[in-house]
């Protein structure tokens, strides 16, 4: 469970405090970690030792000890130095040092796979709140989750860079239930808010440096209980799908900013050909042309304002109003309506969710 590099960062540095050498094997004699070169001559003793009941002991000056997971011997720790009596010492250290990152191994482990399970409704009710109980995990707790997409070009230290800034945090929890996405599942205080949750996906998107711009973190809406992180999950997820969609420019998006994609986002496409085909009575978005999109876009940017559109476009007014008038002919709407600013409106978001699913199924 715990890492040979672990291992060996772990008697790195107390070889650095004590000037002790130490070795750690595994129950069949293989070396996994060490400070000095020539561990692997200690074998035969260390399979010796190993079959024994003893639980230390010292051999030519070396001090063996043995590690157990849960009466399972797992590892065995060689320690030797220029004094006896402190390589014994550093040696219990060492033994114990390992056993405690063990535990904190397992610990994280557990809680890792009971999160994945929690995020997926994986769990009955009654499961939820008695592994929460073992694991010390808060029922009760503000929580919102974050998805991190962290694109097609990755490194392999994804996970470790989002996990540095929940370092000190143990109450948050950093996991993956697939290949794509880093999950954060964030404890929020009594006193945060989502402008805080904001700024926490700002600094995660930093974390990524010059590859930043590739990073998307969506989330959901903070929930009351352990119970209802899931729901936040599916949240953070559609507003991930939803944001690819119709927010393409940004790459922070939050579900409660998602507005009417979010409902368009769940119509079936056969509807959503229906409706299109009664707005713009079989005419293709693609035969507008360049002038009338960029004039649309414009005029749904200043809220249909005709004197503060055609200044934008360095157009005059009465050319703004021609163009608008040349769009109601051919399509019935008259985008200067509210009523029919807001169907037209619509139709543009259905035609974009309609290409993006056409893409998704190439």
């Amino acid at each position: 469970m715990i890492s040979n590099q672990t291992l060996q960062n772990t008697i790195d540095g107390l070889h650095q405090i004590a000037k002790v050498e130490f070795a750690v094997v595994d129950g069949e004699g293989s070396v996994l970690a060490t400070t000095f070169s020539d561990a692997s001559q200690y074998r035969d003793t260390v399979m010796s030792f190993a079959a024994s009941e003893a639980e230390s002991q010292v051999v030519s000056g070396c001090h063996f000890f043995k590690v157990y997971d849960e009466q399972q011997l797992e590892f065995i720790v060689l320690a030797k130095g220029a004094d006896e009596e402190e390589a014994l010492l550093v040696g219990k250290i060492a033994t114990f040092q390992i056993q405690e990152l063990m535990v904190a191994y397992k610990e994280r482990f557990d809680k890792d796979n009971f999160v994945k399970n929690l995020l997926l409704d994986n769990l009955l009710l009654v499961d939820i709140y008695n592994r929460s109980k073992k694991l010390h995990i808060d029922v009760e707790a503000r929580r919102v989750v974050m998805i991190v997409e962290t694109g097609k070009q990755k490194e392999g230290d994804e996970m470790d860079r989002i996990r540095s800034i929940f370092s000190g945090k143990t109450k948050d929890f950093v996991t993956a239930v697939d290949e794509n996405n880093i999950i954060v599942v964030k404890e929020v205080g009594p006193k945060e808010s989502y402008d805080s949750i904001y700024k926490t996906a700002s600094v995660i998107i930093d974390a990524f440096g010059d590859r930043s711009e590739e990073i998307r973190v969506s989330y959901g809406t903070i929930v009351n209980e352990i119970k209802e992180v899931s729901r936040s999950y599916k949240e953070a997820g559609m507003a991930l799908d939803v944001g690819k969609i119709f927010f393409k420019e940004k790459n922070i998006i939050a579900y409660s900013a998602l507005g009417i994609g979010r409902l368009i986002y769940q119509l079936p496409i056969p509807l959503c050909k229906m409706f299109i085909k009664e707005i713009f009575d079989g005419k293709n978005l693609d035969d507008f042309d360049e002038e009338t999109l960029t004039t649309i876009n414009k005029f749904f940017e200043n809220s249909l304002n005709v004197s503060e559109t055609s200044r934008q476009l360095y157009i005059h007014r009465n050319t703004l109003v021609y163009r608008l008038d040349k769009l109601q002919k051919s399509t019935g709407l008259d985008l200067r309506v509210f009523e029919d600013a807001i169907t037209f409106k619509i139709a543009l978001m259905v035609v974009r969710y309609m290409k993006y699913m056409e893409n998704q199924d190439f």
